[in-house]
């Protein structure tokens, strides 16, 4: 039918890059503190909130479809490692930027018969399994996640009198 590279499935999830748009105006702004802060003494501060979104991008786009390149790789660790608790926003930002990129890269070339692709899970999980995934399970799936750990984020900043998500 002629879909291929021509950006059909960027434009279907056009909703996604205004999200990421938002996303990142929320957070560029932060300092330290307010990067810090979380809805309550037991849940995420902001800033793991977006790392582990980076970092499941990073997951899903490069460890699962094999996406981006070695730097986009290394985001896989954004949500554990020792950086996490010191990164400022303007790192985070970058982060969410180049995940976004590779995501939006993805969603430029591939065809609507690229969805069906499968994808095993590159090492097994707790169970043992080795699961496979379609590529539209994995977009539609990283499409939540986004949506969900965005929502803590705007939330967490707004109970604290901080802009949140200009939705």
């Amino acid at each position: 039918m002629g879909f291929e590279g021509d950006g059909i499935l960027a434009e279907f999830y056009r909703g996604w890059e205004v999200y990421q748009g938002r996303l990142v105006g929320a957070i560029a702004p932060l300092d330290r503190a307010q990067l810090d802060l979380a809805a309550a003494p037991h849940l995420w501060p902001v800033r793991t909130l977006a790392c582990h979104i980076v970092g499941a991008r990073a997951w899903w786009f490069h460890s699962w479809m094999g996406e981006g390149g070695a730097e986009f790789g290394r985001m896989l660790e954004w949500d554990e490692d020792e950086a996490l608790a010191t990164r400022p926003a303007a790192e985070v930002v970058r982060g969410l930027e180049e995940s976004w990129s590779v995501i939006n890269s993805g969603l430029e070339r591939w065809s609507p018969a690229d969805l069906a692709k499968e994808f095993e899970r590159p090492k097994p999980n707790a169970a043992g399994e080795r699961p496979r995934r379609s590529r539209q399970w994995i977009v539609w799936h990283l499409l939540e996640h986004d949506l969900h750990h965005g929502g803590e984020i705007s939330f967490s900043l707004g109970m604290h009198g901080v802009a949140g998500l200009d939705l």
